[in-house]
């Protein structure tokens, strides 16, 4: 009895997840290492977010008169409002430190979806099934060739048309 559960990781799709297993954990490993670096660039995002938004409410506020009291002084405070986070998150979003990070942020969630990728691949593979680009490039064929009909139909009909009007034309 011991030895039929041992025996089911060397036959079938088992066998094949056994010896790719390698492949995953070292998949999972890097993934743990992107994972924590995405994390800090996520931490420093949304730290810039945060700051630019405190100071911008803080000139708001000085900015701003106290207790709007009827419309004219509530669409003024609106405009101070919008005028002061405009410009202070355009300047966020233009410096080099918010462009950088951003970028370092993009790049690691890049990764992290490789990673992702190679693991559902390297799965797929082991239960002998297409892979995603396997899948896609099946895809593009049906789409090409259903454009192709579409063109060949066309062309029929305007052949069949022509031939109708030539035996219209012929019967007058």
């Amino acid at each position: 009895m011991a030895s039929k559960p041992q025996a089911l990781t060397s036959m079938g799709p088992m066998r094949a997840f056994a010896s790719n297993s390698k492949k995953i954990s070292t998949e999972l490993i890097q993934i743990n290492e992107s994972l924590m670096e995405f994390n800090k660039f996520v931490t420093e995002y949304y730290k810039q977010l945060s700051e630019t938004w405190s100071e911008a409410q803080k000139k708001v506020n000085v900015k701003a008169p106290d207790v709007p009291h009827d419309v004219e002084q509530m669409e003024s405070f609106k405009r101070i409002w919008i005028d002061i986070f405009d410009n202070d998150f355009t300047e966020l979003f233009d410096s080099e430190k918010f462009g950088e990070n951003y970028g370092k942020l993009v790049s690691k969630e890049l990764e992290l979806t490789k990673h992702w990728n190679n693991i559902s691949n390297v799965i797929l593979q082991s239960v002998n099934l297409p892979s995603k680009e396997e899948i896609d490039e099946v895809y593009k064929e049906i789409h090409s060739l259903k454009k192709r009909m579409t063109k060949l139909e066309i062309e029929l009909k305007k052949k069949k048309d022509t031939k109708n009007g030539d035996t219209i034309k012929n019967e007058k």
